[in-house]
């Protein structure tokens, strides 16, 4: 990776989580205190509705912490080695937390008239994009996998040829 490249990436990630600590810091707050003022008998259990919205935010935050880590990996040459599985199993680890948050949440609007069906259904499917990442960066963890056990064979066999020289 280039350093413009890792540079984008990190401005990228970088506004991602201000902007994410800016909605939870000011907009969750707004957004509970709108919602308690508009209607004090809410067709949905509001308290459900803003925790998984909280933890729904923190499953991004960690992501985007993990994938900067990983940059950070990549541009240091690293990235193929047993350290960056732990950033890939918390980073897979968040994207199922994120699935599952979205099946509460659409647990918690299901019931009442408060939305429609269709949006409920379209939570549902939401979960099911959400666990098809969680597919895909299992399958980007299996080919890390490869390459670290490449990166070890290579590194003995150097040895073996250092030690024959």
């Amino acid at each position: 990776m280039g350093k413009v490249t890792v540079l984008a990436l990190r401005a990228v990630l970088g506004v991602l989580l201000t902007g994410s600590v800016f909605v939870q810091a000011v907009m969750v707050p707004l957004v509970a205190a709108d919602v308690r003022e508009a209607d004090p008998e809410p067709a949905f259990p509001r308290t459900p509705f803003l925790v998984i919205l909280v933890l729904g935010i923190v499953t991004a935050q960690v992501v985007l912490v993990c994938v900067w880590k990983l940059v950070t990996m990549v541009r240091r040459g690293t990235v193929f080695s047993h350290a960056a599985f732990r950033y890939v199993h918390t980073v897979l680890g968040a994207v199922v937390a994120a699935a599952l948050l979205l099946f509460a949440l659409a647990v918690v609007l299901a019931p009442g008239e408060a939305v429609a069906p269709g949006v409920v259904l379209l939570i549902c499917g939401a979960v099911v994009a959400a666990l098809g990442v969680a597919l895909i960066v299992l399958v980007l963890r299996m080919l890390l996998a490869q390459a670290v056990a490449r990166d070890v064979e290579a590194a003995r066999m150097r040895a073996e040829l250092a030690e024959v020289i």
